[in-house]
């Protein structure tokens, strides 16, 4: 056994050799620099088969300039007789890749034939597009990278999450919100206590009227957290000029502290990273809303911006930065100098963010952290000066 294996090796090494000196000898001769190629029987390469998986933010089932690339959704993938092959995720830029190639055994796509790529919807989420199982069908052609090639390409797979409005009401007091579409009023909910309702798809903004807390929000594309609803917390005024903070002009790099003096806040235990700078992480790509950064809170440990002068806390995007942390639970508390105002409890998601808008019209600091401590993503930060 052991001459065999002995053997093996030295052929394995004389091979590889021979190919060496093979490719030592085209490239001595000019005439090979941009030769034209003539013998197409060769396969040799490989590639990837994939299904492309975005957030459709405004849910019309067609890839758009305002819908964002998902990662971390499960995409399976069966063979024309209906048996598992593989499986993948979606990785930083959307994509679920299969590797195809007729000289690689070990490929999940190596053999003409029909193949069904089925995207895994998570719970409380649809497909917009309709096109979650697709199949596609290869046929073999010699020359080509990989010798597979099909006539039809996968078609984006469109998610969006089912929105829900949910918050809580101060003891003894009675509001109601009206749901809003174009300027219209489409459904009105009396609320005492703590509430959680479905949105129409065509909702645009809520109205808040009663209790002494009458408040305006536009609606995002995502599930919304208003907090607790307390006459005692004056709301940012309707008419007030909000300041979005994107984190996007903190650095042009992949990741930098924020400093203290950004937007006019003082910072701490907050880094602004690139949405594609961490390997693997779901949460940084699916928490990032406008431009290419997100902030997230340091080694996942508590984190606060403030200012010495009161300033008006709106609204933030959060997401959990991990699908390992997927559920785990934000605090948000909002102080006005020495007195805690507002302490709500947010669980998060890593495959979307929650819009958490307690649109106090008044705080000094707010202080983040995670029950587990996993970092928490920011973006789209709504302040009022």
């Amino acid at each position: 056994m052991l001459l065999v294996g002995i053997a093996a090796v030295v052929a394995a090494l004389a091979w590889r050799l021979a190919r060496s000196r093979r490719q030592a000898r085209l490239r001595e001769d000019p005439a090979n620099d941009y030769a034209v190629r003539r013998n197409w029987s060769g396969n040799h390469g490989k590639l990837n088969h994939s299904t492309f998986v975005y957030f459709d933010a405004d849910r019309d089932g067609r890839y758009g300039l305002g819908d964002r690339p998902m990662a971390g959704i499960m995409v399976r993938l069966h063979d024309g007789d209906g048996r598992f092959v593989a499986a993948a995720r979606s990785n930083r830029g959307g994509f679920a890749n299969f590797l195809a190639s007729t000289k690689r055994r070990a490929a999940p796509i190596h053999v003409p034939g029909s193949y069904r790529f089925t995207v895994s919807v998570p719970p409380g989420w649809r497909s917009s597009s309709a096109n979650e199982v697709q199949s596609q069908h290869l046929r073999p052609l010699p020359g080509s990278p990989t010798g597979l090639v099909s006539d039809a390409m996968l078609q984006p797979v469109g998610l969006f999450a089912i929105r829900r409005l949910s918050g809580r009401v101060a003891d003894g007091v009675s509001t109601s919100i009206s749901v809003m579409a174009k300027g219209q009023e489409v459904a009105v909910h009396p609320f005492s206590d703590g509430f959680r309702l479905d949105l129409p798809d065509d909702a645009d903004a809520i109205e808040i009227t009663g209790g002494g807390m009458e408040r305006r929000l536009a609606l995002s594309a995502y599930p919304t957290e208003l907090g607790l609803l307390s006459p005692e917390n004056a709301a940012v005024d309707s008419a007030a000029s909000l300041q979005a903070i994107g984190f996007d002009d903190v650095t042009t790099r992949g990741l930098r502290k924020v400093p203290s003096g950004y937007a006019g806040l003082t910072w701490f235990n907050l880094n602004a990273l690139a949405r594609d700078h961490t390997e693997g992480s779901e949460g940084y790509v699916n928490g990032n809303i406008s431009g290419d950064h997100v902030c997230y809170t340091s080694s996942g440990h508590p984190a606060e911006f403030s200012s010495d002068k009161p300033f008006g806390f709106h609204s933030v995007m959060l997401t959990a930065a991990w699908l390992k942390s997927e559920g785990e639970t934000a605090l948000v508390e909002s102080w006005l100098g020495d007195r805690l105002i507002a302490s709500d409890t947010i669980v998060l998601s890593a495959l979307a963010p929650v819009h958490y808008a307690p649109m106090l019209a008044a705080v000094t600091r707010v202080r983040l952290s995670t029950s587990h401590y996993w970092q928490l993503v920011l973006d789209d930060l709504v302040v009022v000066r």
